[in-house]
């Protein structure tokens, strides 16, 4: 009995055991079963780890130059901030009677934001002026600084996407930025004239959401004007601005705020009382190959390097001439048949514009050259072989003028032009007058509001 009881115990502990056994091998095959499971995970999280150290790495070589330029900008603030660079430059700057010119719009705004900060309404309406006023074919630059110091002084501005702050290197990114911009249709060189240059209408920042599917800024699209070749446009579509209809110069401002608020807008009347000036235009114009485009608003000359006008003896480079019609300048409140507008710049970039005024009468011999070889509808630029054109056959016996500030005669009306209207006028037969390819080609007359008018 006691053995069979044994025995009995026996079977039921060696039962118990295999249980236990299977149990533990089970859990053990299931552990395993986790183990083989969570390895590849362990092995991407490793993988994710070395690659966040290397971001971390890299994130920290990026913010190095970062410490430094800071370092910098704070050495800058401190060098400014006692405001006596400001004080100096406001003092010189008030000494000179002409309009100060973009760059140095944007570097007194500079100054000021250093010595003042960002809150500094001096600063922000400097940093506007430049935009205003700058030339965004050949002054991108300027635009760029310009308009990122207005972000960074919490205004809201549309910042070309090229002139945002990229990653890289610094230099690369200025590159970029200063790249020159060729330039469409307008009162002079394609590539060149400031009053070719149809540029920006004067800045106005977005209030309102884009409409969907527009994916570019009110900035980049004023880029993209101005940076259209002279060639055909599409059919589809109008032009940006025009001389008739409505997109005339009674619409310009809505583009071209500058064109509705500046204050020394150009054309004006020509009437005294006039100030006198001692000083002399004297031409070195020369012949050069012809280049001229009909760019669907007027007909322009584009004119090769080498002619200058020296006025108060400095000389200035003629880039190209426009015509007109009827003149925009007006002469005791009378406008002349047509009009001439001879565009020249100066090695600083200074803008002068030479008005020559035409008057029906005989047939100009100079004119008809030209008309010969006008293309009668919009297209490129026509370069005729083997004909040679000289400006100074445009030009009157008497060098005589007005003179007087205004801006481009055309959007986005940049303040930046001095004028010099030519007294003695040129002759155009009624047949050469109706031979050009536009009924209107002008601006109206514009306010003079104070705007003081010389004469040699």
């Amino acid at each position: 009995m006691k053995r069979t009881l044994l025995d009995l115990l026996l079977v039921i502990a060696l039962g118990a055991a295999a249980a236990l056994g299977w149990m533990r091998y089970q859990a053990g095959t299931g552990a395993a079963a986790q183990v083989a499971e969570l390895t590849p995970q362990t092995a991407g999280a490793v993988t994710k780890l070395a690659e966040t150290e290397k971001a971390l790495e890299a994130l920290q070589a990026e913010l190095a130059p970062l410490r430094e330029q800071a370092a910098q900008l704070a050495a800058y603030k401190s060098a400014f901030a006692n405001g006596e660079t400001l004080r100096d430059l406001d003092a010189a700057y008030k000494k000179e009677k002409a309009e100060l010119s973009p760059e140095r719009q944007l570097g007194l705004g500079m100054v000021r934001l250093l010595s003042k900060g960002g809150s500094d309404p001096a600063a922000v309406e400097a940093f506007k002026k430049a935009l205003d006023t700058a030339d965004w074919g050949t002054r991108k630059n300027v635009i760029c600084a310009a308009q990122n110091a207005l972000a960074s002084a919490g205004q809201k501005v549309d910042v070309l996407s090229s002139c945002k702050p990229q990653a890289g290197d610094p230099a690369e990114a200025q590159a970029q930025t200063d790249k020159p911009t060729t330039l469409a249709q307008g009162d002079g060189k394609a590539s060149e004239s400031p009053d070719a240059q149809k540029a920006a209408d004067g800045m106005k920042a977005d209030d309102g959401p884009k409409p969907a599917g527009d994916a570019k800024t009110s900035a980049e699209r004023r880029l993209e004007e101005a940076s259209q070749k002279s060639e055909p446009k599409p059919t589809a579509g109008l032009p940006p601005w025009a001389f008739e209809g409505p997109l005339g110069p009674e619409n310009w401002g809505d583009r071209y705020a500058m064109c509705a608020r500046g204050r020394k807008q150009s054309p004006i009347n020509i009437a005294g009382p006039l100030l006198r000036v001692k000083y002399e235009l004297i031409h070195d114009y020369k012949p050069g190959p012809l280049a001229i485009v009909n760019d669907g608003r007027t007909v322009q000359v584009n004119v090769a390097p080498g002619s200058r006008m020296r006025i108060d003896s400095m000389p200035f480079e003629l880039i190209g001439m426009t015509f007109q019609r009827p003149s925009g300048e007006q002469i005791d409140g009378k406008s002349a048949p047509m009009g001439i507008h001879l565009l020249h710049r100066d090695k600083a970039g200074k803008l002068v514009t030479v008005v020559i005024l035409m008057r029906e009468g005989n047939e100009n011999p100079g004119i008809k050259q030209l008309w010969a070889h006008a293309p009668s509808k919009e297209g490129p630029e026509v370069k005729p072989e083997g004909v040679n054109f000289n400006p100074a056959n445009l030009l009157p016996r008497e060098m005589k003028f007005f003179h007087y500030e205004g801006s481009l005669p055309t959007p986005p009306c940049s303040e930046n032009m001095t004028y010099y209207v030519l007294k003695e006028p040129i002759n155009i037969s009624r047949e050469q007058i109706l031979q050009f390819p536009f009924k209107v080609a002008s601006r109206p007359v514009q306010p003079q509001n104070g705007r003081p008018i010389a004469t040699n």
